[in-house]
């Protein structure tokens, strides 16, 4: 019986697609989402980081990276926190469902780093806080899975 696992190794190039809004957040998730690349050997110079205005536009801009051919796995950063209004509800939503799609769509695993919290508190607490760093944890979660299928695809080539 074959057991296929992804492992924390090179896939490729790896695309991050950060969120400038929250920027006080996504620039700590994005420090560890390249921590975590270099913890998997991936070299600098196959590591592209691509700036989105929202987290809203985070699946448009990971649809266009996928589209490209060029990435082996994709990383999505954002973060969404909670305010008076139902409008967290439409950018969480619409922002989950669209980055499972374009994933889907492209087969290109998309780590989600996207936090939707309730407080500055809570995404500081998962920015490299107390809680770790969901970035770190969504660009393990890429590289794992791009490992995963490339070697489900160089096993299927060899059936």
């Amino acid at each position: 019986m074959a057991e296929f696992s992804g492992r924390p190794i090179p896939v490729g190039r790896v695309g991050i697609v950060v969120s400038r809004y929250n920027q006080v957040i996504t620039s700590k998730l994005l420090d560890g989402a390249q921590q975590c690349c270099r913890d998997s050997g991936v070299p600098e110079g196959e590591v592209d980081v691509i700036w989105a205005p929202g987290a809203f536009e985070l699946t448009v801009c990971c649809a266009a990276a996928a589209a490209t051919g060029r990435y082996a796995c994709l990383v999505a950063l954002g973060a969404i926190i909670r305010g008076g209004t139902p409008h967290f509800e439409y950018v969480a939503g619409a922002t989950s469902h669209g980055l499972v799609a374009v994933s889907v769509e492209y087969r290109v695993p998309v780590g989600f780093g996207v936090l939707t919290v309730d407080s500055m508190a809570q995404a500081t607490a998962r920015a490299g806080g107390q809680a770790g760093n969901k970035g770190y944890e969504a660009a393990d979660a890429a590289i794992r899975s791009a490992d995963v299928i490339s070697r489900l695809r160089s096993t299927d080539a060899e059936a």
